[in-house]
């Protein structure tokens, strides 16, 4: 369904994205990770024919997106960070607006209209004027100006930022519900929510892909020590000493300050040994009163950053290198 072949795209001779690969296929929901900056907005346009590339090819159902833009531009509905709304239209003529824009016949547009805004939730405020709509209705007129001439492929930047909990479980499964008939690549800063919606994830950074395979996969293959979280009645400093010189334990945190006696840690453990009966025999042997003992599973949150760390960490001391080269 879309296939990116060496993509690189420079500002002037600033890469935001570099040499990058990836296919998603049809009736996948997949994920575009990466802290701000790293090249998703940008891959996202190119993707949309919104911006060129200047090199690397991109082709959506066999078609090159750069021999034929408007054939693409018909089998994508795009939701950008920054909805594109024209606050001095009504919401009934905007939608009318973007019917044509995107060549619905007129004997189909007021159909057309009326299943997106069932979609959506936004039947109630056709008749207002855009500059008066809450932030979440915003996000939704956008998510309808998307989904408007029902394409193939389902692009979204952000799609449920300034939603409240009920509206973002309902575009949850609007996104969900996508995947019966569309492709959709979904990118959201709310990691949980890709967990949950998507059948695989992209991650990017600095420009470059760092990681891709399903949420699942990302997790069980992190590498990721185990974690448990401890509270017991024991003054802090003491407790601390003593879970930290324990058989498999590399790290203790405090998570809560001392209160009435209880202090609570953060222990990070290898990754195949369980240390809470070693822990609780240690706390009992103490005579120190045992409040909780838990484990607590890695998340994709946690996969991300450690991806993000690390290459931070290898960008610098390759930066570091090729200055003492340049200086020597």
């Amino acid at each position: 369904m879309i296939e990116v072949i060496g993509l690189t795209k420079y500002y002037g001779r600033f890469a935001a994205v570099k040499d990058v690969n990836f296919q998603v296929k049809a009736g996948e929901i997949v994920g575009f990770l990466g802290p701000n900056g790293a090249g998703k907005t940008t891959t996202m346009r190119i993707l949309t024919c919104f911006t060129p590339a200047s090199s690397g090819s991109v082709r959506v159902s066999g078609i090159d997106i750069a021999h034929d833009s408007m054939a693409v531009r018909r089998k994508i509905g795009y939701l950008p960070e920054n909805v594109p709304l024209y606050n001095w239209m009504r919401v009934r003529g905007y939608l009318e607006f973007v019917t044509r824009a995107k060549g619905v016949p007129s004997s189909n547009r007021n159909q057309e209209i009326e299943r997106v805004s069932k979609v959506v939730g936004i039947e109630d405020v056709q008749g207002k004027m855009i500059r008066w709509l809450s932030k979440g209705y915003r996000q939704r007129l956008g998510l309808a100006q998307a989904l408007i001439g029902d394409p193939e492929i389902i692009i979204l930047d952000e799609p449920t930022i300034g939603l409240d909990p009920r509206q973002i479980k309902e575009i949850r499964n609007l996104i969900k519900s996508f995947a019966l008939n569309k492709t959709v690549i979904l990118s959201s800063h709310i990691l949980p929510e890709v967990s949950q919606i998507c059948s695989r994830v992209i991650i990017i950074n600095k420009g470059s892909i760092v990681a891709e395979d399903s949420p699942e996969n990302l997790i069980s293959g992190s590498g990721r020590t185990s974690r448990i979280q401890v509270s017991l009645r024991a003054p802090e400093h003491e407790a601390t000493n003593l879970v930290q010189i324990l058989r498999g334990v590399s790290s203790v945190k405090v998570l809560a300050p001392l209160q009435d006696g209880c202090s609570t840690l953060s222990v990070e453990a290898e990754k195949n040994l369980d240390v809470r009966p070693i822990l609780a025999r240690a706390i009992v042997e103490k005579e120190w009163e045992l409040l909780e003992l838990r484990s607590i599973d890695v998340s994709l949150e946690d996969v991300f950053l450690d991806l993000i760390t690390e290459e931070t960490i290898e960008s610098r001391a390759e930066d570091n290198t090729t200055m003492g080269k340049e200086v020597a």
